[in-house]
């Protein structure tokens, strides 16, 4: 009885956040309540099961969430993404840039939160676009967005790859080692599959996109926007804050593995330490190029967007937690075994196949990310699978088809001046394009680990 009231309670979190229009974090935890209750784990249990899950995950990824999107912040008010893009523009011109774009959102900014990044992305693809082709504006349109959401769910420390990771028990650094290949590979092939495509009579300009006349009035962000405060700092020290913490995490992962750590290549290597010596680093640079006000309110902005995100995330852990109390876990466990090549694939498919159903009914990455590992990450001790794999397969099958019933789906639209078509003819199509090319690899690494 444990699987039906678990299947009734994602069933109702579903239909609370998209009937109902519920906040995820009250859906997630009504659906935890009853999900506790039905299954007979008893009043007390239940709230013992939903406060142990939210403090363990705080516990692991609170300071993550909060120190990645702080330096996130302190970067945007610094104008090191603006400036990477024009550096990036300048490098390889307007044909290779859809996929240096590509490349860059989805190993160098997962930090940044992913509204942010499309508000600063926008106008730089809609500038380039007629300097790429008559169909520019879709090809630079959908290497954006699967920049963005490869780079979120595979790669330290976009918030739903963080997400991910500690609900599953993954090492930070592990899943950096595999994410930090897999999210670009991913991103690149989708726009290249993606170029193929429009090669085809697959995107029509009088129908895809928006008219001309209106593209004056949706240029939000100019050159002396806040972002671009500074112009004098050199790219590479605004990326340091980025690229040291994910060198120490990558250096501290391969110490464990290949035997050579010690106490302080394991400290510096702490995920917790690293990302905070790069929010210290952000945080300087910002107070000498910007000043304090300026600093703080960077700040201020980026602490405003943790606190739903942590709500989430600690009701997902809240979730998986509730789930391990019912006994499901063991019963889940039953169906699968290791012991050959096929029940592996299957474990992963599975992984994938909840997480994608997730997102098609929410319509949020982080939220079905985060729900899927909740609802998976009691089984995965006991199938035999790496539990780094199933975390990117629920990171693949997250990223399932963004569409209409996401929030980031319509402000994509209006900032790239795309009909409704046009923008479900790119970022519906690359996202679900990355979820797929991104599978194959999760289920050869799931085979081999």
């Amino acid at each position: 009885m444990e699987v039906l009231h678990t299947a009734i309670a994602i069933v109702l979190a579903i239909a609370l956040i998209i009937a109902v229009k519920v906040d995820p974090v009250i859906s997630l935890l009504v659906a935890s309540l009853y999900l506790g209750l039905a299954s007979g784990v008893g009043f007390a249990d239940t709230v013992e099961a939903i406060t142990t899950g939210f403090g363990s995950i705080m516990a692991e990824v609170g300071l993550l969430i909060g120190f990645g999107v702080a330096i996130g912040a302190l970067l945007h008010s610094l104008g090191a993404f603006r400036k990477l893009v024009h550096a990036l523009l300048r490098a390889v011109g307007p044909r290779k840039l859809p996929y240096a774009l590509a490349a860059a959102l989805s190993t160098v900014f997962p930090s940044i939160y992913v509204d942010v990044q499309v508000v600063l992305a926008a106008p730089i693809a809609r500038t380039s676009a007629p300097h790429v082709g008559r169909r520019g504006l879709a090809l630079l349109s959908g290497a954006i967005g699967t920049g963005i959401f490869a780079g979120y769910v595979f790669v330290v420390p976009g918030l739903a790859a963080v997400s991910i990771a500690s609900l599953l028990d993954v090492q930070l650094g592990q899943y950096l080692i595999f994410g930090i290949f897999l999210g670009p590979l991913t991103a690149i092939a989708t726009t290249l599959l993606f170029a193929l495509l429009l090669r085809t009579r697959y995107w029509n300009p009088e129908t895809d996109e928006e008219p001309e006349a209106r593209e004056a009035e949706s240029e939000t962000v100019s050159e002396d926007a806040p972002e671009a405060v500074d112009a004098g700092l050199p790219l590479g020290v605004l990326l340091l804050p980025i690229l040291v913490p994910l060198v120490l995490i990558a250096f501290g992962a391969f110490a464990e593995v290949y035997d050579f750590s010690t106490p302080i290549i394991a400290f510096l290597g702490n995920a917790t330490i690293a990302l905070f010596i790069g929010l210290l680093g952000a945080y300087g640079l910002s107070r000498w190029r910007s000043g304090s006000h300026l600093t703080d309110e960077a700040l201020s902005n980026g602490f405003k967007t943790t606190g739903e995100i942590l709500l989430i995330t600690g009701i997902g852990g809240s979730l998986g937690e509730v789930i391990s109390a019912t006994g499901m876990d063991q019963t889940l466990a039953n169906l699968f075994s290791a012991d050959a090549g096929a029940p592996v694939v299957v474990t992963i498919l599975l992984a994938w196949f909840i997480a994608a159903v997730l997102h098609l009914a929410i319509g949020s990455v982080s939220v079905a990310a985060i729900a899927a590992a909740g609802i998976v990450g009691p089984i995965v001790g006991t199938t035999g699978v790496a539990p780094v794999a199933v975390g990117l397969a629920i990171a693949s099958g997250a990223m399932f088809a963004l569409q209409v019933n996401s929030n980031f789906f319509w402000m994509f639209k209006s900032l790239l001046n795309l009909t409704t078509q046009g923008a479900l003819k790119t970022m519906t199509m690359v996202t679900s394009i990355a979820s797929l090319v991104s599978l194959p690899p999760v289920i050869v690494l799931a085979l081999v680990l």
